[in-house]
């Protein structure tokens, strides 16, 4: 039994925690100050049951003192990160999967479900079951239009869906230690997608810097054990590693992007917390170049994971850049990730996303197909209305 730093809640499993939490005679949070709640999912209500959602938990942040960052700030795992509500050595917990995001910060970050949450709400603590360990040392300097993306969908087609139930993914090497933050974000963000329960990468100077830039903390040491015990240690060389691409409908159903070149695309999508931050958004524009246009007969959504990286596009020129090419710009928000709002896909439709997930109905129909990729992976092929190695563009 482990007391939490902080604990994450949003619209969509929010509600039920709050439920929970009562059924156990919570009358009040164990610390109002630790908990995170925002709306993200389904923003601006997109349903009457939405919008009672939202009025339930904005009810419930007055009533226990939380403050509620509400439909303002965007995607929960990107707003956690800028707003330094994550840092080294933190126990955080969210009702979400993808909390493992904050492992980019030096945290044990890991997703709950929401009665587990209504237990914290109550207690400040949760019973954990420390988990194993493997060390994930990535070596080499990536080449052109590759990235972090790439690297995490590779190790997902290497370890596999459950390759990593209930462990941690430690990530060093020099590759990681040269990755900005945006990247490292990227590879935590989808450790839960090999079953991982964290992802962690310790924290280094660029952690000190990001961390420290948004909160009042004094920068200290923490890294594994010389004599640390791994279930097993997995070497990677990014050096040759060329463009990734998961396939349907799994997201460790991984090919280099040639052996899909070519596959007609009706939706890219360019958002998410994995991939919505400015160096994201950079790295598509860059792709796009001084074309006129996006291909036609391509629907390309693009969402900034939070108003803050919203700004930082729209005072770089990448949003007039994207509108010019034809995109639909939407606000801050998780949009077709998750299937719930918008954006979704018709029986028969290809989507290309830059999310994490792509099982069967995940983005809409269950017979339509869902690829991830990059960013400039995904520019590119928004160009040609096909799949397309963003090297050759």
């Amino acid at each position: 039994m482990a007391p939490v730093d902080a604990a994450m809640i949003h619209d969509i499993t929010g509600p039920l925690a709050v439920r929970v939490f009562r059924e156990m005679g919570g009358e009040r949070v164990f610390d109002p100050e630790r908990i995170i709640m925002l709306f993200d999912h389904q923003v601006p209500a997109d349903s009457i049951p939405a919008a009672e959602n939202h009025v339930f938990m904005r009810q419930f942040a007055e009533e226990q003192g939380i403050h509620n960052y509400d439909l303002l700030e965007g995607v929960c795992h990107q707003v956690v990160m800028e707003k330094g509500r994550a840092a080294p050595g933190e126990i955080i917990v969210g009702t979400d999967s993808h909390t493992c995001t904050y492992g980019a910060a030096g945290a044990f970050a890991t997703g709950i479900g929401s009665t587990d949450m209504g237990f914290v709400l109550k207690f400040g603590a949760l019973y954990f079951r420390v988990p194993e360990s493997i060390l994930v040392e990535v070596e080499g300097a990536f080449g052109k239009r590759v990235g972090a993306k790439d690297l995490i969908l590779s190790l997902a087609g290497d370890i596999g869906a459950d390759g990593a139930t209930y462990m941690a993914l430690e990530f060093t090497g020099r590759a990681m230690r040269e990755m900005n933050m945006a990247g490292r974000m990227t590879c935590a963000n989808m450790a839960i997608e090999m079953g991982a329960k964290a992802g962690i990468v310790a924290p280094d100077a660029a952690t000190w810097d990001y961390v420290t830039a948004r909160r009042d903390i004094k920068p200290f040491d923490l890294a594994g054990d010389a004599d640390a015990r791994y279930r097993e240690r997995r070497h990677y060389d990014v050096t040759d590693l060329a463009p990734q691409v998961a396939v349907p409908h799994n997201v460790d159903n991984v090919v280099d992007v040639t052996k899909v070149a070519g596959t007609k695309v009706d939706q890219v999508f360019i958002g998410s917390c994995t991939n919505g931050r400015y160096e994201d958004l950079f790295e598509a524009a860059e792709v796009l170049g001084n074309a006129d246009r996006f291909a036609d007969g391509v629907r390309v959504i693009v969402i900034p994971a939070s108003r803050t990286e919203y700004l930082k596009a729209l005072r770089g020129g990448l949003i007039e850049r994207f509108v010019e090419a034809g995109a639909l710009v939407e606000a801050p928000c998780c949009g077709p990730c998750m299937g719930g709002a918008f954006g979704l896909l018709a029986p028969g439709e290809v989507s290309l996303s830059t999310s994490n997930r792509n099982f069967r109905g995940r983005q809409g129909s269950a017979q339509a197909s869902v690829y991830l990729s990059s960013p400039a992976t995904a520019a590119a092929s928004a160009l040609y209305g096909e799949i397309t190695d963003p090297r050759e563009v």
